[in-house]
């Protein structure tokens, strides 16, 4: 599999990330394993999760998904052989977003723990915290690097106007820059990530990993009408999609993935794979079946 540079930084990834969001949700630790060693079996190599992964989940505390991959790597010895990414800074209990010196220096030892590794590869801030100046959570990585425990940072949510400022208090401070942005950005959601956003990352070759690259499985094609809904633990998060606009969207890709005997989801993959500026999406599965649809749509050309 064609590996892409993650921006500035030494990380090579294959141009599609497993999304590990539904560890410990969705998919049990048995499954998760199963799907993880497909995945790399293939020759895909990059893993994105947070500290959060799956707070949401009534009984889970967050944590479960890092410990999954953390327990997979563990056995399998395989380490050196992916890329990890995860994020700190969602709300674990606090109360509130928080990018905090002293909440990430204890956050990134719970996550290290429950990866069971001594470095992440890409430690990125998950959403901005307005009461946190950049100059701060800035310093706090670049504590966090020199000390071994994290190798790239990166951020999650920010618009450009945030982005632009983060970029300027590094280069003011001789802090570290963020090297990776992860933005919601699909066939659907396009509006936030193209313009001024992309302008940005590709003028500071900033790599992009996109999340809700299938928003939200609305561009897999099995949600046609409100009672497709139940067919997944999601289907709730895809009742604002089913409207005029997301259904042109479904037909063009009904008629592209005909022309090329491709899944839905697979054309859609493949859409943002292809976009300027774009590094690679993350799309997460729950089956075989769509981890096999995951590598196809990376090797898929438009």
């Amino acid at each position: 599999m064609q590996k892409r540079r993650l921006g500035q930084t030494d990380l090579s990834i294959a141009p599609l990330v497993l999304g590990g969001n539904v560890f410990g949700w969705t998919a049990d630790e048995k499954t998760s394993f199963d799907l993880l060693d497909r995945f790399v079996g293939a020759g895909l190599n990059a893993i994105d999760t947070a500290d959060s992964y799956s707070r949401w989940v009534p009984g889970n505390n967050g944590g479960e998904s890092e410990m999954i991959i953390g327990k997979w790597m563990k056995s399998r010895g395989n380490r050196d052989k992916v890329v990890v990414i995860t994020k700190v800074g969602s709300d674990m209990g606090q109360g509130r977003k928080d990018l905090s010196a002293a909440y990430i220096e204890k956050a990134i030892d719970a996550s290290l723990k429950r990866l069971q590794t001594d470095a992440i590869d890409l430690y990125l801030s998950h959403w901005p915290d307005p009461t946190t100046p950049y100059e701060e959570t800035l310093g706090a990585y670049q504590k966090l690097l020199a000390k071994g425990k994290i190798r790239h940072v990166g951020a999650s949510n920010l618009d450009a106007g945030q982005l632009r400022a983060a970029l300027d208090v590094a280069s003011l401070r001789g802090l570290p820059r963020y090297a990776v942005l992860q933005p919601e950005y699909n066939l659907y959601d396009r509006a936030s990530f193209d313009g001024p956003l992309r302008d940005l990352c590709m003028g500071e070759d900033i790599g992009v990993v996109t999340y809700f690259s299938l928003a939200k499985g609305f561009l897999s094609g099995k949600y046609r009408s409100e009672a497709d809904l139940g067919k997944s633990a999601r289907g709730d998060d895809v009742k604002g999609y089913l409207n005029g606009r997301g259904m042109r969207i479904l037909a063009a890709l009904d008629a592209v993935s005909g022309r090329h005997a491709a899944k839905q989801a697979e054309v859609a993959l493949a859409w943002v794979i292809a976009r300027p500026g774009v590094t690679a999406p993350i799309a997460s599965a729950t089956t075989l079946d769509q981890v096999d649809s995951l590598v196809r749509a990376a090797s898929l050309k438009l």
